[in-house]
C-alpha cells in the first residue's frame, strides 16, 4: 500500500481534521464526531478511499505495534526487558497504576482514535453516491478496523469482573464526552467484535483479488482469522465459542486464496525466509504492519542489540530468556531462527560474525527479525535511515496461518477432540515428528516455540490459560559469560529477572491509563 502511506499524514492533518479542530485525542473529551464541516468531502470514490487510509496512520506509531501493547506481552516469561528502564521494568513486575508514561498509555486512547475514524466512515460513506466496489470494501475496512481496535483494548483491560471496554458505534457516537459507560462483561466487546469482523468477511475481497498497490488493506482472511481469535478468547468465558474458532479456521483455509504454511520440505530455509520481507505478502502472512524503509513498526530495531555493534542504533529491548531457549526440542530448527545464542554464526551489514554481546542481559537476542540486518551497505535500502525509527522492509506479523492452525487445535482439544492435524502441519515445516493425542501442554509447548517474540501475545496466553501465577511465581534465566565479547567465553545460568508475585485476582487485566479515567469518568480496574 505504497501510495496509501504518502497520503496519510495529508490525510490526518487534513480531510480528518475536518471533523477533530475542536476535539481531544482521547474520545472520552470530545465532541463525537458528527456532520463534516468542508461540505465538499465525502463525495467521491477518492474521498471515500482516502478516509480508509486515514485508518492505518496510527498501525506503525511506535507505542502501538511498535513498542506500545509489546511492553504488556514483555511480561511474560519468554523474555526480560534487555537494559536498564525504570518504566519498562515496574510493567514487567506488574508495579504500575496506569500512569506508567509513554510507554503504555497512549494504546488505549489510540486506539478509539482509530475507532473515531471508523465510525466517521461508517456514517458517511452509506449514503455516498459512488462505485459498490468502492463503498463496499471501504465500509469493510472501517469495521475491519474498528474490531481490530477494539480487540486490543477489550482483551487488554476488560474481563467479567470490572466490566468490558466503552463500546462507541455510529449510533451512540454524539453522545457527549465522559457519558460512556463500561458494560458488565468483556464478553460484550467481544460481541461487538464478533459483529464487525462479520460485516467485514462479507464486504471485505481476498487478498488476491487486490493489486500491489493496495496490498496492505485488510482483506476476507483477516476478517476470519480474528474472529477464530476473538472466540478463542471469547470462550474463556464461554466453552461452546470453541467450536466457532474452529469454523472460522477452517474459513481461512477454504476462503479460495490459497492460505497455507511456508513449506518446501527445506525446515531451516522455509522457516528464516518466512520471517522476511521475502513473504511480506505471501500465503501465511495474514495481517501485519506494513513497514519500510520510512514506516512501520519499529519492532525490528527494538529488539536488535543495543547500538547495534556500532553499526545501527539498535535498543537492546525484549531480550530472551533461557527458559524460551530450553524450551524448544532437539532438532527444532526454529530455534536458531528465533534466538541468537553466543557462538552462534549470522551474518550482519555484510560481515560473517559470531553472536556475542557487551549489552545483553540474558546473553541473547532475538533473531528473527533480523534477516534485513545480514546485507553490506542495507540502510536506505532494507533499513530506515533514521535509527530513531528503526522499521525494516519486513512486515512484523501480527497474525500468521500458523497461528490460525493453533487456534484450530486448541479448541478441538479443549473440547475434547483430537487436534493433531493442525499441530503437526506446524511441527513438520519444523521438521519435527508427529504428536499422537495431543494433549494442552503439548499445544501450549508448540504455540509458545512456534510465536515466540510476536505480537500473539505469550503472556496473554499465560492468563487465559490460568498459568500466570505459577509461571512467574519462578524467576527467569539467562546465561551469564565470564567474557561478553568472546563467544567461546564459558557461561552460567543465573538469575537475571526474579520471580514475581502475580495476583490473578486483579493482573488478569491491565490499569487503564489515569489520563482516561480523568477524562471519562470511567472506573479503574479493580485492585490497581
Amino acid at each position: 500500500m505504497k501510495n496509501t502511506y504518502k497520503k496519510l499524514g495529508l490525510i490526518a492533518l487534513g480531510v480528518l481534521g475536518l471533523n477533530l479542530t475542536s476535539c481531544s485525542d482521547d474520545f472520552t473529551n470530545l465532541e463525537p464526531l458528527g456532520k463534516v464541516s468542508n461540505e465538499s468531502f465525502w463525495k467521491t470514490d477518492s474521498d471515500a478511499v482516502q478516509a480508509a487510509n486515514g485508518l492505518y496512520q496510527l498501525m506503525g506509531d511506535q507505542e502501538m505495534f511498535g513498542r506500545g501493547f509489546f511492553w504488556y506481552i514483555n511480561a511474560s516469561d519468554d523474555m526480560i526487558t534487555g537494559r536498564i528502564k525504570a518504566t519498562a521494568d515496574v510493567i514487567k513486575d506488574f508495579n504500575i497504576d496506569g500512569s506508567e508514561g509513554s510507554y503504555t498509555s497512549t494504546c488505549y486512547a489510540k486506539c478509539y482514535n482509530i475507532i473515531r475514524r471508523a465510525n466517521d466512515i461508517l456514517l458517511n460513506v452509506p449514503e455516498m453516491e459512488i462505485s459498490e466496489s468502492t463503498k463496499n470494501r471501504v465500509l469493510g475496512e472501517a469495521y475491519f478496523m474498528r474490531a481490530f481496535s477494539y480487540f486490543w483494548v477489550a482483551h487488554t483491560y476488560g474481563d467479567d469482573v470490572n466490566g468490558g471496554v466503552p463500546i462507541i458505534t455510529v449510533d451512540n457516537m454524539f453522545n457527549e464526552g465522559g457519558t460512556y459507560s463500561r458494560p458488565e462483561s468483556v464478553v460484550e466487546n467481544y460481541k461487538q467484535i464478533e459483529e464487525d469482523l462479520k460485516k467485514a468477511a462479507d464486504l471485505l475481497p481476498l487478498f488476491t483479488d487486490y493489486s500491489g498497490a493496495d496490498y496492505g488493506r485488510p482483506h476476507k482472511d483477516a476478517a476470519l482469522a480474528y474472529l477464530a481469535k476473538t472466540n478463542l478468547y471469547w470462550s474463556n468465558y464461554d466453552a461452546s465459542r470453541n467450536a466457532e474458532v474452529v469454523k472460522y479456521a477452517d474459513a481461512v483455509t477454504t476462503s479460495g486464496s490459497g492460505r497455507a504454511l511456508i513449506d518446501t520440505d527445506n525446515p531451516e530455509v522455509d522457516y528464516r525466509e518466512l520471517h522476511s520481507n521475502l513473504n511480506n505478502w505471501t500465503s501465511e502472512y495474514i495481517w501485519s504492519v506494513n513497514s519500510g524503509v520510512d514506516r512501520g513498526s519499529i519492532l525490528t530495531g527494538v529488539m536488535l542489540e543495543n547500538k547495534g555493534w556500532g553499526k545501527y542504533n539498535g535498543w537492546g529491548y525484549y531480550t530472551p530468556s533461557e527458559g524460551l531457549y530450553n524450551e524448544y526440542e532437539a532438532g527444532d530448527v526454529r530455534r536458531g531462527v528465533t534466538i541468537l545464542n553466543f557462538g552462534d554464526d549470522f551474518k550482519y551489514f555484510g560481515e560473517d560474525r559470531r553472536y556475542q554481546s557487551e549489552n545483553s542481559i540474558s546473553g541473547f537476542q532475538f533473531n528473527k527479525y533480523m534477516y534485513e540486518f545480514q546485507f553490506e551497505d542495507p540502510i536506505g535500502q532494507y533499513l530506515n535511515t533514521n535509527g530513531d525509527n528503526p522499521t525494516t522492509v519486513y512486515n512484523v506479523p501480527l497474525m500468521r496461518y500458523a497461528e490460525v492452525l493453533l487456534m484450530k487445535a486448541e479448541a478441538l482439544i479443549a473440547d475434547g477432540k483430537n487436534g493433531d492435524a493442525p499441530l503437526n502441519m506446524v511441527r513438520d515445516r519444523a521438521g519435527l515428528a508427529p504428536i499422537t493425542n495431543a494433549t494442552m501442554d503439548d499445544l501450549k509447548h508448540e504455540r509458545r516455540v512456534e510465536l515466540a517474540g510476536e505480537f500473539a501475545n505469550r503472556h496473554f496466553d499465560l492468563v487465559r490459560w490460568g498459568d500466570a501465577a505459577t509461571t512467574y511465581a519462578e524467576p527467569i534465566y539467562g546465561r551469564i559469560h565470564t567474557d561478553r565479547s568472546n563467544p567461546d567465553s564459558p557461561y552460567t545460568s543465573e538469575i537475571v529477572w526474579p520471580a514475581r508475585n502475580f495476583d490473578a485476582s486483579y493482573m488478569n487485566v491491565w490499569p487503564i491509563p489515569n489520563t482516561v479515567i480523568e477524562s471519562s469518568g470511567i472506573p479503574q480496574n479493580k485492585g490497581w
